[in-house]
């Protein structure tokens, strides 16, 4: 299917041939590298969308690796065909001067740690903060059993051949490195909740390649060597419920931008509350907005700030972005059919229990426990609407537990 046209593959000749196209990948990556000019990739990927009928959802098929590679091709259509089928909101929400710190360090050329919380939407912003300042990006989320050589590449071993054979493998920080080579773009690699793995253990040979970036960090089989590159930026989320910034090797908070994620403007978060009462609760269900709303403001406010009442201080930091999970399960519970359609008082306490108190208990340590037990005891005295016991009751349970093993080691 060449072109007829000395000059290229042009947008009347994909027009006519669209129904080949649409069945015949390989037509379509020719297509795109005989292309006449940005319109012929255009039409065909944001009006056809041919990368989404052959590359499928997400991921890099010949279609958009044929895109990438074009040097017509802008970088706002490159970016469509990297982030074809991310979900991640378009709407930022953390405070303006974390967004500003996080895009300038990255701009210096200086890697990014996203610490706070957990339920600070640190993840989240990760993903917007790649968007807005690379082409594409890839998500990596930490493990306990996280080595340096998922960070810059290994050997592993290869079952495809008649014998096991060992062959080199790329880690996430390489595979970024590789494809903002190949495709001379900016690209990102976000490593997710790097606190799971032992920092000092994987990132070991980063920071020697971060100080020394002419420096080779791996080399493949075929002998392809890489070195950590000015168009990659890296970014990693780190839960801080249980550490300080100050408990950090020093290695880490030298070598990377550390920038917290905190504290939300009050009137941002509320409205996050009501937009997403709005579209769960008051849509779906018989429940009332506005106690909905106080019974989150109160919640967030005791967990965070303490109680004025009993002169009892903060219980621990914790994020907002938990109650979007309450608003969707009192959605589907208490919609027509749901499974608490005609106990929907009951439903509000359920899910506390599901979702927020387990999340609280797992960062607690003993006295925390204690306050958490009295908090939602406290908040199921004052919401009488709703029964919130099953949450008081949880953390009454762990409490017990807890009093049960320190009575063990006595």
């Amino acid at each position: 299917m060449m072109s007829s046209s000395s000059d290229g593959y042009t947008v009347e000749e994909a027009k006519e041939n669209i129904g080949v196209l649409r069945h015949v990948e390989d037509n379509v990556v020719e297509a795109i590298q005989n292309a006449e000019s940005e319109e012929v990739l255009e039409y065909l990927v944001e009006e056809q969308e041919l990368d989404r009928r052959h590359d499928g959802e997400r991921g890099l098929g010949q279609v958009r690796r044929a895109v990438l590679e074009s040097s017509l091709a802008s970088d706002r259509l490159k970016r469509i065909v990297s982030l074809r089928g991310d979900e991640t909101p378009e709407e930022i929400l953390v405070p303006r001067d974390v967004q500003r710190n996080a895009k300038v360090a990255l701009e210096a050329g200086k890697p990014v740690v996203l610490y706070g919380p957990t339920g600070t939407g640190k993840t989240t912003f990760a993903k917007q903060l790649a968007r807005e300042t690379t082409i594409g990006y890839s998500l990596n989320t930490a493990t306990p059993s996280w080595t340096p050589s998922d960070i810059i590449g290994g050997v592993s071993p290869d079952y495809t051949g008649e014998s096991l054979s060992y062959r080199t493998k790329l880690g996430c920080v390489s595979e970024a490195v590789e494809r903002a080579r190949d495709f001379d773009v900016e690209y990102g690699v976000i490593l997710d909740e790097i606190t799971r793995a032992d920092i000092s253990k994987i990132f070991g040979p980063l920071y020697t390649a971060i100080e020394n970036p002419h420096q080779t960090i791996f080399e493949t089989d075929e002998g392809k060597t890489i070195e950590l590159d000015e168009r990659v930026n890296i970014i990693c989320t780190m839960n801080m419920s249980d550490r300080t910034v100050n408990e950090l090797d020093n290695a880490i908070t030298r070598r990377f931008a550390m920038i917290e994620l905190d504290e939300y403007e009050e009137d941002k978060r509320r409205q996050l509350f009501k937009d997403w009462i709005t579209t769960h609760v008051t849509s779906e269900t018989d429940l009332d907005e506005n106690e909905i709303l106080r019974l989150f403001e109160r919640d967030y406010e005791g967990i965070n700030h303490g109680n004025e009442a009993t002169s009892q201080g903060p219980i621990m930091r914790f994020g907002p972005m938990h109650y979007r999970d309450i608003a969707v399960f009192l959605g589907v519970g208490c919609r027509e059919g749901g499974e608490y359609e005609y106990d929907q008082t009951d439903a509000v306490g359920q899910a506390f229990r599901t979702y927020i108190v387990p999340r609280l208990l797992n960062a607690a340590a003993f006295p925390q426990i204690e306050r958490i037990a009295e908090h939602y005891r406290a908040l199921n005295g004052e919401f009488e609407e709703y029964d919130l016991s099953p949450a008081a009751e949880l953390a009454e349970r762990e409490l017990e537990q807890e009093r049960r093993q320190m009575g063990s080691y006595e």
